[in-house]
């Protein structure tokens, strides 16, 4: 039997790293940027062109590469990085394994220019599907450009899984973000189809927050800062009151490097206990310093998890340290038993000598009794003196005298309206609707075999469901047009997700339109929707659409009527008349599915006579 063990070609194994490294155009991002990084750039230009399927181009000012260093980047674990296994336990640059270049140019087609800036010349390469095309010196500035055109050309079935454009181009956002937080001592652009998304200048960590966010944001940062022989620790966190129902804003770096971690991030959520409403999720951007031996990160692909020595120590550190400066910043409620603050403020301390003692004047001749009636009172009915309607005798007295002999005609006509017989009265008041609301969250109605309650946020939102999803099908949604139009302005990745749903945004009833760099101004909102601002609609709405793509994997359309409905719909607490009432239960029982809620609970629960003989018979 001959032997069946057999080494990969070159081209084959570098396609398997492929689909490791590279699952989409913003991992191939993710490796360009950190290797400029890595060469010590502080200015890149990062260039898109169908959110980074036809083009993704990175350019830096960093060190450059000799003609050398230019070939041996495309071989497989090629790197500058490291030179032995220990240095695996040291590891303080974004890239080691030397897979990331190769794995790209062997599905796509990379053209590399470089240059030293010791050198008068640089080089050029281009290489299509792991073959060098071509290799010369050419005139370039320093450091290192190198594009990136159609990923995955030789491999239309990966080709053919990419999402759409606006769906790529929030992945890439979300990297571009990863990087730029942490690094924001670098100048960073981002450039997509001819439009700058990012302009991002050298500053301090809290300025690229807000460059990164929105000036909205600069209000929303409580800084946090330690420093033991475990870790060092620092960055920040957003106050509880601009918690959202997502986890997108939540960054925490490892020497630099973002990682994703659920035992850290319960850290962080412990300390905000008792501050948050239910399912929120607070903004933070915390970096951890930690000895390089002290951790492993060559235990995942994207470099994304890190094992740690002592993790129950990071935790604690994490935990106290966020959860004391949101005490020191007064974000917690305290309690100071020996002054109340709010009575203190009120205090004017004055010297002794400028007190005055008050005084009180009097009208000795004062006469409570007296019947005197200046011109200038004002009459007001039931109000008067009893002596002036003596003295003074009304007009036309004799009138009265008619209005009595009209009395009995007209208590005829009264009886003769109220005169009904008993078995129709019996049977109007039977047929009429009678609701009660309790505590301002259930609706009660009598029916035949006991009682019934309706939950009435839970059944409006069922209404408001069908109704949005029915107008997304037919495209009938009817706008209320905003007397002053208004523009919101969102984060780039938010933008982006708005820009995917207009359509379906537009078929609801929203009358929105783009206005400049991650802006857009809202000139009509649905008609079904009162008393909701256009910038909180906007935003509870996508924040609601990401929510649950992420948990239930819902289809595009359902997902929008079902967070529009659950953002529009009566909350509990509001007070409805019986009209309201009525008009609610009627709707409800018109949905196709009224006894079922967004969350799949029940929005009606009956209750029998017999049961409720059981209940006082016990």
């Amino acid at each position: 039997m001959p032997d069946i063990i057999q080494l990969l070609p070159d081209a084959v194994a570098n396609q398997i790293a492929a689909g490791e490294v590279v699952q989409r155009p913003a991992s191939a991002v993710k490796e360009l940027i950190e290797n400029a990084i890595d060469a010590g750039a502080d200015k890149i230009q990062l260039i898109l062109r169908d959110a980074g399927k036809s083009l993704m181009q990175v350019i830096d000012n960093g060190c450059g590469m000799s003609l050398t260093d230019a070939r041996m980047c495309f071989e497989r674990h090629a790197t500058s990085k490291i030179r032995k296994a220990e240095d695996l336990f040291a590891i303080r640059t974004m890239g080691f394994r030397g897979e990331a270049m190769a794995s790209i140019a062997a599905i796509a087609q990379v053209e590399l220019k470089t240059r030293r800036h010791e050198d008068e010349l640089g080089t050029c390469i281009q290489i299509e599907g792991s073959e060098v095309i071509s290799q010369e010196a050419c005139s370039a500035n320093f450091g290192t450009s190198i594009s990136i055109k159609n990923l995955f050309y030789n491999t239309p079935a990966r080709r053919n899984f990419l999402k759409s454009n606006p769906v790529e181009m929030r992945h890439i956002i979300d990297e571009f973000q990863r990087v730029a937080l942490a690094n924001p001592q670098v100048f960073l652009t981002l450039h997509h189809d001819g439009q700058e998304v990012y302009h991002l200048p050298a500053a301090a960590l809290k300025q690229r927050i807000v460059h990164l966010f929105g000036n909205n944001y600069n209000q929303r940062l409580v800084p946090v800062e330690e420093e033991t022989t475990i870790i060092n620790l620092r960055g920040f966190v957003g106050k509880p009151e601009f918690a959202r129902k997502t986890r997108g804003e939540q960054f925490f770096f490892v020497n630099n490097r973002f990682i994703k971690d659920a035992y850290l991030n319960h850290a962080v959520l412990t300390a905000f206990q008792e501050l948050l409403p239910d399912e929120t999720f607070p903004l933070y951007v915390l970096f951890i310093d930690i000895d390089p031996a002290k951790i492993d990160i060559n235990v995942h692909p994207t470099k994304t998890e890190i094992k740690y020595q002592d993790e129950k120590s990071i935790y604690a550190i994490i935990r106290s340290a966020v959860k004391r400066s949101l005490g020191k910043y007064n974000i917690t409620p305290t309690l100071d038993f020996d002054q109340e603050n709010s009575i203190g403020h009120l205090i004017t301390p004055k010297p002794f000598e400028e007190i005055i003692q008050p005084t009180i004047a009097f009208n000795p001749d004062f006469n409570p009794f007296a019947s005197e009636k200046k011109a200038s009172d004002r009459e007001i009915p039931f109000l008067r003196d009893t002596q002036s309607h003596q003295t003074a005798i009304p007009r036309n007295w004799d009138t009265l005298y008619e209005i009595s002999k009209k009395e009995e005609t007209l208590q005829h006509q009264m009886h003769e309206e109220a005169s009904i017989p008993v078995n129709e009265q019996e049977i109007s008041k039977s047929s009429e609707k009678q609701f009660f609301q309790v505590h301002n969250r259930f609706i009660l109605s009598q029916i035949k075999s006991g009682f019934m309650l309706i939950n009435q946020q839970a059944a409006h939102e069922r209404i408001l469901y069908e109704r949005f999803l029915q107008q997304l099908q037919n495209h009938s949604g009817v706008s209320q047009q905003s007397l002053f139009p208004q523009s919101v302005t969102l984060n780039s990745s938010d933008f982006e997700l708005l820009k995917e749903l207009l359509p379906d945004i537009r078929a609801l009833g929203f009358d929105i339109r783009e206005f400049g760099r991650n802006t857009v101004v809202v000139e009509g909102i649905p008609a079904d929707i009162t008393n909701a601002s256009e910038n909180e609609l906007l935003e509870q709405l996508l924040e609601g659409f990401k929510n649950n793509l992420s948990i239930l994997k819902l289809d595009k359309r359902d997902n929008l009527a079902r967070s529009l409905a659950r953002n529009a719909a009566l909350k509990t607490g509001v007070k409805l008349s019986m009209e309201e009432m009525n008009q609610l239960v009627d709707q409800l029982f018109a949905c196709q599915m009224p006894n079922l809620a967004l969350n799949g609970k029940p929005v009606i629960s009956t209750f029998t006579l017999n049961e409720l003989a059981e209940r006082f018979e016990k």
